[in-house]
């Protein structure tokens, strides 16, 4: 279980295209995912739009991954705002053959440390695959704190972590990880993600990358993972500087998700406007600034 929870976990787009899930375009990235070699893939994650998604379109989207991932393990993100409704995609993700399910205490009203401690109890219950713990505060706006990572990581089925980005410092990142590490089990695996901070956290100890590049670009993304795990921290660190230009238009464009959507628009990966609306993706101006940085990067 511990290999199988390691490496780099891609995370492709679930595209949309009027209105409707674009099972071609999506089938698309999960296989060229597959064919990359990527560790994992997990389908409708933040960056596959979950929460903008109907049960049926969830469900529909799962069975596309397994079925196209030619072998690659798939992990569903089944999170949403009721107990019963995240118990209900738990089927749908073990219906459609997935290795593990990836969960995140999705919220409107604010949750407390005690309801989300139950909802992760609740779920390990219910299913027999293993569970991903998802911390993703800049969507969730809850933030799990270590002593939270504790208690969950306790419960059975609990197999990784995914924390946000670490200290951009080497020693601090260390200790972060090094924190986490001490207060959960071994068989627990952490994850980084943040992908401007991915290779600080491989090599700070992280077993995981959760990325979401990777799963557009899957090759950039596999070079930093590949020399964290071979000890080649200062490659691993080059390759993310070598991607600066994209961590900035992330930071500037607010965040990964409009400008990956760019990308995969750009490459022909994903139709015109991909995004779920109300989300209107980038201007034509940021569109091009998004292009010239893919041209310059040589990722097309």
């Amino acid at each position: 279980m511990i290999s199988r929870f390691s490496g780099l976990s891609a995370f492709p787009l679930t595209p949309l295209q009027d209105d409707e899930v674009d099972e071609r375009a999506f089938a698309g990235l999960v296989e060229r995912l597959g064919a990359a070699e990527v560790d994992s893939i997990t389908a409708l994650g933040s960056t596959g739009s979950y929460a903008y998604l109907s049960p049926d379109e969830r469900a529909r989207v799962a069975r596309l991954a397994v079925k196209h991932a030619g072998g690659t393990p798939v992990f569903v993100c089944v999170a949403d705002l009721r107990t019963s409704q995240v118990l209900a995609h738990v089927r749908s993700a073990e219906a459609a053959g997935a290795a593990g399910i990836l969960l995140t205490p999705m919220t409107y009203q604010p949750l407390t440390a005690d309801d989300v401690f139950e909802l992760f109890r609740t779920v390990t219950e219910h299913t027999d695959l293993p569970v991903i713990v998802y911390d993703n505060p800049g969507t969730t706006h809850f933030a799990f704190t270590t002593g939270l990572y504790a208690r969950i990581a306790e419960l059975p089925r609990i197999a990784s972590i995914k924390i946000p980005g670490v200290p951009n410092d080497s020693v601090r990142a260390r200790a972060r990880v090094a924190g986490i590490r001490a207060v959960v089990p071994e068989h627990v695996t952490i994850g980084v993600s943040g992908d401007a901070s991915a290779a600080t956290g491989l090599n700070a100890g992280c077993d995981a990358w959760y990325s979401v590049i990777g799963g557009t670009l899957p090759e950039p993304a596999l070079t930093i993972t590949r020399a964290a795990q071979r000890g080649r921290t200062a490659e691993a660190v080059a390759e993310s500087e070598r991607l600066a230009p994209l961590w900035d238009l992330f930071a500037e464009f607010g965040g990964s998700l409009r400008v990956t959507a760019a990308i995969a628009e750009h490459l022909g990966l994903a139709p015109a406007q991909c995004l779920p609306l109300p989300i209107q993706g980038l201007t034509e101006a940021q569109r091009a600034r998004v292009a010239a940085a893919v041209r310059d990067l040589d990722l097309g």
